[in-house]
């Protein structure tokens, strides 16, 4: 078997951000890679990530400025959510983290994880080995009463068939990277739209992932009329992410400096911005 293709490790030669960051800056998705022989990697998987470990993350985030995150549970590590875990544990800041978990799990450890700092279950769609649909909204009415949130890593069109369950789940929904929407096909595109409308009714979407959806060099300039749409529409679910390491990348590897001066150039209003960054997260993952 042919082993999915090694991702390369992530530009660290970074800088502090153009504009001045806030106490409380959040970034609300990254991800831990450990040893493969401590933390394995399950075998139907689309990438190989890097070595990224607790000791990069803390000096990502003190370069940028961060003061709260968010760890993110990659499709490569199943249900096995420890890498996550565990290195949040080393970085030195406040971490929450979303994970995924086999629907055999108990209240009991709902809670314990809970004590640990996850405050949402993924799904993912847009690589293999995700949780089955049929069980959603069974998750989010048990989720509901923790308090949690349920993830989305989804294309484009998958958003588009899910809309309807979207709106409907008993706890709320995070959409992953903007939706994953096609820049060139415009703001009245179904997919951008679908997002749109669940922004608008009181679920999340992340201003993440814009190297994976622009045709543009930072700060990504075609992005930015559907930023405006996002916070035109509901600026209270609005949440910044870098997407460290930026795993799967199709395009040259981004500097994760240059993805926050993109929201910069976005929303220049810095008491919203302020709320995209610290006063969203705060209240969404529940930091003190």
């Amino acid at each position: 078997m042919t082993q999915p293709p090694l991702c390369p490790a992530p530009d660290m030669n970074l800088r502090a951000p153009a504009f001045e960051m806030p106490v409380g800056a959040t970034d609300t998705h990254f991800h831990l890679f450990g040893a493969q022989d401590r933390y394995p990697l399950v075998a139907s998987r689309d990438y190989t990530p890097p070595l990224v470990t607790p000791l990069m993350a803390r000096a990502l985030f003190a370069k940028l400025n961060v003061h709260r995150a968010v760890v993110i549970q990659p499709s490569v590590y199943g249900h096995d959510n420890r890498a996550q875990l565990e290195g949040a544990r080393e970085i030195g800041i406040p971490v929450r983290a979303v994970v995924v978990l086999d629907k055999r799990v108990s209240d009991e450890e709902i809670r314990r994880l809970h004590e640990a700092g996850a405050r949402g279950l993924r799904y993912v769609l847009a690589h293999p080995g995700g949780l089955p649909l049929s069980d959603l909204e069974w998750w989010a009415d048990r989720l509901r009463e923790h308090g949690w949130h349920i993830q989305f890593l989804a294309k484009g069109a998958q958003l588009v068939e899910l809309e309807s369950r979207i709106e409907k789940l008993g706890c709320p929904a995070v959409i992953d990277h903007m939706g994953m929407f096609r820049p060139e096909d415009g703001v009245e595109q179904p997919a951008f739209r679908a997002v749109l409308r669940l922004v608008g009714k009181g679920h999340w979407v992340k201003l993440s992932g814009a190297y994976r959806l622009s045709m543009q060099p930072p700060p990504f300039p075609d992005l930015l009329p559907y930023v405006e749409a996002f916070v035109k529409e509901n600026p209270e679910r609005l949440l910044w992410a870098s997407d460290w390491p930026h795993v799967f990348v199709k395009t040259t590897m981004p500097n994760t400096t240059d993805l926050l001066d993109a929201l910069g150039e976005w929303v220049p209003d810095a008491r919203l911005r302020n709320r995209i960054l610290v006063d969203n997260p705060a209240r969404l993952y529940q930091f003190a």
